[in-house]
């Protein structure tokens, strides 16, 4: 395969034919079978260099009794023992800042990332020049799938601080020859802004997450212009579930004219674009050369069937300063192998990722997924653009309800309209959850929109009970 060597060694200066749908022809089209055996070879390399590196993996591997000569089918991997977000902040919290499993000396490190910490101790990513450069060249190849080209303007509409998507996308543009423009997001008044720059700079891409895509075309329509006068090609995604909802994805694509790609997995698995879709494909191909994906089952680890559903399990075949080697991800999604339109003979995930298995709650005996409700209300003629979930307790049930916002057209049509639509979603919303769902609908602009990752669930059972408690005192 082309420049597939470890530690990995890019030709900075490489690019293919301009005609190519293809940066690696060879990397992305061949047998499937013959990259799986590949991949074990390289997994082998992977684990004795981590193994002679990182106490870490040396602990753990050494308390399984698993070796890396071990490892001759994929079958043989899963016997390998998962790594945890929990596993990764105890070992920063006992050798700081960066854990026994950094496998480079601090000195090599060129820049330092890492998670907001605002649910525990933050995870400190320390990524070395070498890594830097592995993760440019392997986010350019995937952006070049996408349909961006060298000269091509990309313009960064996401908060660049610690967040490793808008670097990610940053460097991919830049190896790729790009334009590119780190606009950021998050200060007041910053979307109206993004409108001006977007109408001057005309960018064949923008990446940001799809929640704020949407609220950027609303700014753009009450400053009296049409997001489609921006000229964008390309828009992709990550940081939450949408770009594969269809519902989500194609009220994008008609609102902006433009190809809607979603990509994106973990922080710790940066190259995070290793899942992404192409210019021809939807959903997500796992461009398994970079990063090894296995969809697993969340208790045994053992990869499901295709066809089936399954946690993502992932595993660094490039990365040397911090490479996760089993990675457990706590996410739900289902994946497919079948001939993908583009031609690239990866597996695919058809949804791509439904959000974390955290993130699903039960009501009277139903799972249900934010993303699922979010689906059915993008589907909906008159939704305004935001809503709110809110769990609650009713006597010993639990109870759903969902706050939507009904669109200014609704508004100016009158009460029986709102009534109307928000009878239509309650239908919808039983009809595909399962569950009966109470649905009230609010005032266009109720909810705030986010420049980030829109977080829409409200959980009142905890203060059901906590109230139920102090009338039994």
């Amino acid at each position: 395969m082309e420049e597939w060597n470890f530690p990995p060694s890019y030709r900075n200066d490489y690019f293919p034919d301009t005609n190519s749908p293809y940066w690696f022809r060879d990397r992305e089209t061949m047998d499937p079978e013959k990259r799986d055996e590949l991949i074990v070879a390289r997994i082998r390399e992977v684990m004795a260099y981590a193994y002679d590196h990182s106490p870490f993996y040396q602990r753990k591997w050494d308390e399984a009794g698993i070796k890396a000569n071990d490892i001759r089918t994929l079958a043989d991997f899963e016997e390998v023992p998962v790594v945890t977000k929990q596993e990764l902040r105890d070992s920063q919290a006992k050798n700081p800042p960066f854990g026994d499993y950094l496998c480079c000396p601090e000195s090599d490190i060129h820049h330092i990332h890492g998670t907001s910490g605002t649910t525990g101790r933050p995870t400190a990513f320390g990524i070395s020049r070498r890594d830097w450069e592995t993760i440019a060249n392997n986010h350019a190849r995937i952006m070049w799938g996408m349909g961006l080209r060298p000269g091509d303007t990309v313009f960064v509409a996401a908060i660049l601080s610690l967040y490793m998507g808008s670097w990610g996308a940053l460097i991919g543009a830049e190896r790729l020859g790009c334009k590119a423009f780190p606009f950021g997001a998050g200060a007041p008044g910053m979307t109206a802004r993004a409108v001006i720059w977007l109408g001057m700079m005309k960018p064949a891409g923008l990446y940001s997450t799809p929640s704020y895509a949407l609220r950027l075309a609303e700014v753009a329509r009450e400053e009296g212009v049409d997001p489609r006068e921006f000229g964008i090609k390309v828009l992709f995604f990550s940081g939450e579930p949408g770009g594969s909802i269809p519902s989500i994805r194609d009220k994008i694509q008609q609102i902006y004219g433009a190809k809607v790609v979603d990509c994106g997995t973990m922080a710790e698995l940066t190259p995070w674009m290793h899942a992404s879709g192409s210019a021809d494909t939807e959903g997500m191909l796992l461009w398994q050369d970079i990063v090894y994906t296995e969809v697993a089952d969340p208790n045994t680890h053992r990869r499901v069937p295709y066809g089936e559903q399954g946690t993502p399990i992932y595993t660094h075949l490039e990365r040397t300063s911090q490479p996760m080697i089993r990675m457990v991800s706590g996410d739900l999604t289902h994946w497919v192998m079948e001939d993908n339109p583009c031609g690239r003979t990866y597996p695919r995930l058809p949804k791509g990722i439904y959000g974390r298995i955290d993130d699903m709650f039960q009501i009277r005996g139903e799972n249900v997924y934010p993303s699922a409700i979010a689906e059915v209300l993008e589907g909906l003629a008159g939704y305004g653009g935001e809503h709110r979930i809110i769990i609650s307790r009713g006597g010993s049930m639990d109870e759903l309800a969902v706050k939507a916002e009904f669109d200014q057209e609704v508004a100016g049509r009158g009460p029986d309209a709102i009534r109307s639509l928000g009878e239509k979603a309650e239908a919808e919303l039983s009809r595909v959850l399962g569950v009966r769902a109470r649905v009230v609908m609010v005032d266009p602009e109720t909810f705030p929109r986010t420049d980030f990752k829109a977080q829409r669930v409200v959980d009142d059972r905890d203060l059901y009970q906590s109230l139920n408690q102090k009338r039994g005192g």
